[in-house]
């Protein structure tokens, strides 16, 4: 998609409406039993990922935002350390699905660019355990993380294929200038 210089109101609306979605994502994962504290589903990414076909570097980014700010104050955390592991895992997969995301299409699907995304995450998040929070304790909770996020990553990514095939929405706000998956 071309970035356009001045964002029109309807961009502006389709980045708070995708923001809405992924707090609202958000709320309800909050409400689901966690067996492990820090272990969350990923749901608020499933905006992000339908926004990487139609949403600029820019308006990505405020997607992002919206979603970072949101989720920390849903789950009371924006003054915490916790808000610190949300962020640079949803920074990190959100810059990492946006790289993948613009490899040609036959190489990649959204099940990929979510895989791809959702490891970023939990790397990301592990790496900040290991460094300010457990030390190397943060190695014996890294095979359960990494599986749990393949897991819901490679839903997430059906879903989202899904979605973006079958939704007449999606196809018109893609447009000419949208990712065809």
């Amino acid at each position: 998609m071309k970035p356009k210089s001045t964002p029109s109101a309807t961009d502006r609306e389709l980045v708070a409406l995708l923001g809405a979605c992924c707090i609202f994502l958000a709320l309800i994962e909050h409400m689901i039993p966690k067996p492990l504290p820090f272990l969350r589903l990923g749901l608020a990414n499933l905006p992000i990922l339908i926004a990487l076909g139609v949403l600029n570097p820019r308006q990505l980014s405020a997607v992002v935002l919206l979603k970072i700010l949101g989720q920390g104050l849903i789950n009371g955390t924006l003054f915490s350390y916790v808000f610190l592991f949300s962020a640079a895992g949803s920074l990190s997969s959100a810059v990492v699905m946006f790289a993948v995301s613009r490899l040609p299409d036959r190489v990649v699907s959204f099940v990929g660019i979510s895989i791809s995304g959702g490891l970023a995450s939990t790397v990301a998040q592990l790496g900040l355990a290991f460094l300010l929070v457990f030390g190397r304790s943060a190695l014996y909770i890294a095979p359960v993380f990494l599986a749990v996020s393949l897991l819901t990553s490679i839903a997430l990514g059906l879903i989202a294929s899904s979605f973006c095939s079958r939704s007449r929405w999606y196809s018109r706000i893609a447009g000419a200038e949208g990712r065809r998956w």
